[in-house]
């Protein structure tokens, strides 16, 4: 919030680039807006009086009191403060309305509930089960730090979500641009950069809400709310969470379809192929795909229209069936079946060996800078031992031929004299004195 009273949005994380129906294009004043109650909300929250705040954003230099300012100037002092005001109360009447984050417990709480969302909430396609993935990667992360902000690499990234590092990093951009990831930094030579998960809903909010990009043509979805249907997706992350780094699930494998059903199962077992479609967010044919797999390796076994996991399956080890004659004994021998066995090895290693790379690039950099810092050569016009005889006379340090006509003056200098051809010795010790 500092930063941001400072410096104002730098990174555009409260831009909602709205255009109204009538052409005005409010996207500045609804910026500025989202902007003011952030600020107001924290002020609220640390204890800053009203008159407080409208002083330092009417008064003061900073970059998010710009637009108060401006409003100030054009239509006066009254103007200005009451939008200030509007901003306040709404902010004093959110903060009053949400629970606090004051210790570890509230924010785990908070936690449960942006979980609880994330699994009811339709992930369809490769590219949202990917999003899936890294969510429940910087869940995992920020349940250990006791924070929303935390720190992870991309690679680091792509080798808890069983994927590329081109993938993950894809994956960021779409979750930065939904809203739902802000990063606060780029990191350091030594450490990933610095990120923070965003629940843009309230943890009394239905999950069931959501924000469209915009107006559609003919005005349809025009407004800033949309109650979305109940679409019935309901998935255990703890336990896609444990599995989606396993070569079992890799793009080729099982992949993130397969994890989706076998998490739909293990938060509801028996659940028939229409049910599965809901709650893993999966096409029916996709669904009749991974179900076959799943009953090969005796992960899954078929009771009339109804799916069932094997006891063992989430542990890998199948149980033999009508459909399954030779069950798997453990993920191992599932991806060695499907063919991706060393695949996060191989991610693992290459991985290691960039930055092993960097690191002998940074040494390599560092050497060839502090070359440059060395004293800086001697002007040419200084004599160099090696180029000056014992008795005084100019050689070739190479050859050791005497170079008639160059002398050595008395403040250690070159000096060029045609008129003497041969080397003679003054009492000084030089060849010729000046």
């Amino acid at each position: 919030m500092h930063k941001l009273l400072v410096l104002g949005d730098q990174d555009a994380a409260y831009a909602m680039g709205n255009l109204q129906r009538g052409g005005k294009n409010s996207a500045a004043s609804d910026h500025a807006w989202a902007i003011t109650r952030a600020l107001a909300a924290d002020a609220v929250r640390v204890g800053w009086s009203r008159a407080s705040f409208l002083q330092v954003m009417l008064d003061g230099p900073y970059k998010a009191g710009q637009h108060a300012r401006t409003l100030q100037h054009r239509r006066g002092y009254d103007k200005a403060a009451a939008w200030l005001q509007r901003s306040w109360d709404g902010a004093q009447q959110y903060v009053q309305s949400t629970d606090p984050l004051t210790t570890r417990q509230d924010f785990h709480a908070a936690l449960a509930a942006f979980r609880a969302r994330i699994e009811c909430t339709p992930w369809k396609g490769v590219a949202g089960k990917t999003d899936l993935r890294n969510l429940i990667a910087r869940m995992e992360i920020c349940s250990r730090s006791g924070s929303w902000d935390h720190t992870v690499s991309e690679r680091d990234l792509a080798e808890r979500m069983g994927c590329s590092r081109t993938t993950a990093r894809t994956s960021n951009q779409r979750l930065l641009a939904a809203k739902m990831l802000r990063q606060l930094d780029n990191g350091s030579p030594t450490e990933g950069a610095r990120w923070m998960l965003i629940s843009h809903l309230p943890s009394t909010t239905s999950h069931h809400w959501s924000t469209p990009k915009g107006p559609e043509a003919g005005g349809a979805m025009s407004g800033p709310d949309v109650r979305q249907p109940d679409t019935g997706a309901d998935i255990d992350s703890r336990t896609a969470g444990q599995l989606m780094h396993l070569d079992a699930f890799a793009h080729h494998g099982l992949g993130s379809s397969g994890l989706a059903i076998l998490a739909a199962l293990s938060e509801r077992d028996s659940q028939s192929l229409t049910e599965l479609q809901a709650s893993a967010s999966v096409s029916r044919p996709t669904a009749y795909r991974q179900l076959g797999k799943l009953k090969t390796f005796g992960l899954i076994h078929h009771d009339g229209e109804l799916y069932h996991l094997s006891p063992t399956a989430l542990k890998g080890m199948g149980a033999a069936t009508d459909e399954c004659a030779d069950p798997v004994a453990d993920w191992a021998e599932t991806a060695e079946r499907l063919g991706t066995t060393g695949t996060a090895e191989r991610r693992r290693r290459h991985h290691e060996a960039q930055r092993i790379h960097w690191r002998h690039e940074q040494v390599r950099l560092a050497e060839h800078r502090r070359a440059t810092l060395q004293a800086p050569l001697p002007h040419p016009a200084v004599a160099q031992p090696q180029y000056v005889r014992a008795d005084g006379c100019a050689i070739n340090p190479t050859t050791g031929e005497v170079i008639t006509g160059l002398f050595v003056a008395s403040d250690g200098r070159w000096i060029w004299d045609d008129g003497h051809d041969e080397c003679v010795s003054s009492p000084s010790g030089s060849p010729f004195t000046m």
